[in-house]
């Protein structure tokens, strides 16, 4: 369950809302299942006139804060209290034993206190009940209600156990809270539902100042990235003249201007000495082994697919702060790809990303080493420049996209293991985001090293077989042999074999890089790795048997009489922000 208060300072405006029509949703049956009392006027199921009951109720709530004699500051407390959806509907009384049990929680009305305040609970929906009271006690002093929310989620907790509903208990926590983003408001929700608008003011400006900062290596980096973004940019200074915070905003139009945010209401590691501490980690410049930028987006691709699967082992035991720096470093490297890649995975990167934020852990420093090579990954995609998905650049983001579905699953294992239920589903979720994107990608040049690899002369085909069952453990290979995606292993360590390489050797250096087991598909996972490994090709669709034959003797007779040509290590200019890049053809 849950229940966030809200105060106010209308009693009567309060309960026209609650016996009302509704606005986000609509009220279906709004009634009383209890009350402080157990007598009150009921104005949406007693006779008589709804008017005139909702003023006998609000006399009734407000009897206190009348006596009271002075104003008293939002003297309105409102708390609806929400069921997962997942739960069973509960009945009108479980509603009203739980509404007794969350106002002695919070200090409405302490068990035992004869005067404690005045309250009600309505019911207008299955799944959850409104809670309204007056903060004014009979003995005309005001509720403690200092702490409130941590008690009544402890109270939640114990009823979630006692009910069988869904236990929500570790969304309760400290770590929890700080970590994840913060949540829009609910005007903010309204304003959006009202514009048309796909998100929020709150969670768009969020998106952009992390896409903004994945990568950059300094602060002018990062206001110019900003700039080109279109987000405003206010500093807040000490009068001694000292940085204190940073602000940000969305351009709007009218009367009322840009809303702006603070960074720790964004997300709490986006405060200024959060972002500063970033920069003074620094991360490592990039260098592409060819000085022709139109190789560099799958270089850096291929690179930064290296960099993630070397991260794998930070989540072998409990060191949080490994952790931590591989889930921050991730969505850099998330944020980066999504920035950098075309339309055809954009939408599915930036929700991976997104989804990936709720599995930060808070307050845990991050453990520099780890954190500054996956920042360093990011950096490398941002100066690579944006991908057109074709080609080379097509195979490269299949790599990337694979070795980052291995980490988030990973990510989701760790935090199970953790007991971080709400964690690992985030996780599970930026995982599937990241499955329909690998598809879009691989797909096509899937499809065809697949038709290859059913090509394959039957010799060839068993050799390539034989290497993988002398390399892999018996159960790993033979449901490898047994995937569909097995005829596109086989045609890539063809093709590698014929470009000189040994099968055996790039098999086991694959497969070593860990989390084979956890894959959706270990032929596929294999082949990409290896593709990388032995810088092969593009695959194109495949031709006939007698063709494949030739390009692959061809390629044989080649390896034995030419060496591999080394290539100058070419270092970038400054990026250029993504969006502000055209790729020349």
């Amino acid at each position: 369950m849950i229940s966030k208060p809200i105060r106010g300072s209308k009693t009567h405006g309060a309960l026209k809302y609650l016996f009302g029509p509704g606005k986000a949703n609509e009220h279906t049956d709004p009634h009383i299942v209890a009350s402080w009392g157990g007598f009150v006027p009921d104005p949406g199921r007693d006779p008589g006139d709804p008017d005139t009951l909702l003023a006998q109720l609000r006399d009734a709530l407000d009897l206190h804060v009348v006596r009271y004699g002075k104003p008293v500051t939002q003297h309105v407390y409102h708390r609806p209290v929400r069921a997962d959806p997942t739960d069973r509907i509960l009945s009108d009384e479980e509603w009203g034993t739980i509404a007794r049990r969350i106002v002695a929680a919070a200090g409405i009305a302490p068990d035992g206190d004869p005067k404690g305040c005045r309250w009600i609970a309505v019911r207008h929906a299955d799944d959850h009940i409104h809670i309204l009271a007056t903060v004014v006690r009979a003995d005309l002093t005001q509720a403690r209600l200092r702490g409130d929310q941590y008690r009544v989620e402890d109270e939640l907790t114990e009823i979630e156990r006692e009910y069988k509903l869904k236990d929500l208990s570790d969304t309760r926590t400290r770590e929890y809270r700080d970590a994840i983003p913060k949540r829009a408001k609910g005007k903010e929700l309204h304003k959006a539902q009202r514009l048309g608008q796909e998100g929020t003011d709150r969670d768009r400006l969020r998106t952009a100042v992390r896409q903004a900062l994945a990568g950059a290596a300094d602060e002018e980096e990062f206001t110019s990235r900003l700039t080109a973004k279109g987000v405003l940019l206010a500093v807040r200074r000490a009068p001694s003249g000292d940085v204190t915070g940073y602000k940000f905003a969305l351009p709007a139009g009218g009367e009322s201007g840009p809303i702006w945010f603070s960074g720790s209401k964004l997300a709490s590691d986006l405060t200024q000495p959060k972002i500063q501490a970033r920069f003074a980690l620094g991360v490592d410049e990039p260098a592409f082994p060819t000085p022709d930028p139109r190789t560099w987006p799958a270089d850096g691709r291929h690179r930064a697919s290296t960099t993630v699967e070397r991260a794998y082992p930070a989540f072998d035991d409990q060191d949080a702060a490994r952790a931590e720096a591989v889930i921050r470093g991730g969505i850099e490297v998330l944020d980066t790809l999504a920035a950098t890649s075309p339309t055809l995975s954009r939408k599915e990167l930036h929700q991976a990303a997104r989804a990936l934020e709720y599995t930060r852990t808070a307050h845990t420093r991050a453990a520099g080493a780890d954190l500054r090579a996956m920042r360093s990954a990011a950096r490398e995609l941002l100066h690579a420049g944006p991908a057109t998905g074709r080609g080379e650049d097509g195979t490269a983001a299949a790599t990337i996209l694979t070795s980052l579905v291995l980490l988030v699953v990973v990510i989701a294992k760790w935090h199970a293991a953790q007991g971080h239920r709400h964690q690992a589903d985030a996780a599970r979720t930026a995982a599937d985001h990241l499955r329909a994107a690998y598809t879009r990608h691989a797909a096509k040049p899937i499809a065809h090293l697949t038709l290859e690899g059913r090509l394959l002369p039957k010799p060839d085909h068993d050799r390539q077989a034989d290497a993988v069952r002398r390399t892999l453990p018996a159960d790993q290979a033979t449901r490898l042999l047994a995937e569909e995606n097995w005829a596109a292993l086989a045609a890539t360590l063809a093709q590698a074999e014929a470009a000189g390489h040994n099968p055996t050797t790039l098999l086991t250096n694959a497969a070593g890089r860990r989390e084979l087991a956890t894959a959706d598909s270990p032929a596929a996972v294999l082949t990409w790795r290896i593709r990388r490994d032995a810088n092969l090709p593009t695959p194109a669709p495949a031709a006939t048997r007698d063709e494949l034959r030739t390009k692959a003797a061809r390629a044989r007779t080649t390896s034995r009489t030419t060496g591999t040509p080394t290539t100058p290590v070419t270092t970038p200019p400054a990026p250029i922000a993504p969006d502000q890049v055209r790729r020349t053809r």
